[in-house]
């Protein structure tokens, strides 16, 4: 079926239905046609080169420059340890320690960190010996499924460092000298998320470790 469209003075068009089924498919499809047009275009993107520290050892890597550290360990390095969950920084599953300081390393890219040196969760035990706070969470029970649990101990143990050189928090008391308790271990925790809802083992076993009493 037709619809025939006339105005005074203007030409007259008629519109079918299969003009309309032809342009909806057309405008579904731009955006698929516009990212086709990008894969084929990644292939002229130069790799560059990467050096990191990973546990103690050197790594030189040749990466797309869009790759990020996340992907870099896991694909490239072999080291599944970290593990990717949203992969927009959100839930924390990714945490890892580079110079000192825990970040989600799904949101850097590894380019950006070139020279750094990067402890993941398969760097903490030291001699075959569990890092303490390994070996608390197993006490305490500070997992269920696992799979946050990686994060959840590199982001404790630099937590803790963060403490111990006086870095305050939002529910800091001192700002001084901040006290570790469970509001500072729930604040400073909260970018690591536990879906099993492990939250209060995960406190004990970083108290046990601080040596505070809950």
């Amino acid at each position: 079926m037709a619809i025939q469209l006339n105005n005074p003075g203007a030409t007259s068009f008629a519109i079918n239905r299969r003009d309309v089924i032809a342009g909806g498919v057309a405008c579904a499809l731009a955006p698929h046609a516009a990212s086709a047009q990008q894969t084929i275009g990644a292939a002229d993107v130069p790799s560059v080169e990467v050096s990191l520290k990973i546990n103690g050892r050197d790594a030189r890597l040749t990466l797309d420059p869009r790759t990020t550290l996340l992907d870099a360990l896991r694909e490239h390095l072999h080291l599944t340890g970290t593990k990717k969950g949203c992969d927009h920084g959100q839930c924390g599953a990714c945490t890892v320690i580079v110079d000192g300081r825990r970040i989600n390393s799904c949101l850097t890219l590894a380019a950006m960190r070139d020279g750094a040196e990067v402890t993941t969760v398969e760097g903490l035990a030291q001699g075959g010996a569990l890092h303490p706070m390994q070996a608390a969470f197993v006490e305490h029970d500070g997992y269920q499924c696992g799979y946050c649990t990686p994060g959840q101990i590199c982001s404790s143990v630099a937590m803790l460092e963060e403490m111990r050189q006086g870095w305050p928090s939002h529910v800091s008391e001192d700002l001084l000298m901040p006290e570790p308790g469970r509001d500072e271990f729930r604040e400073r925790m909260s970018g690591n998320i536990c879906r099993c809802g492990a939250y209060s083992n995960i406190q004990d076993a970083i108290a046990d470790v601080s040596g505070v009493k809950l």
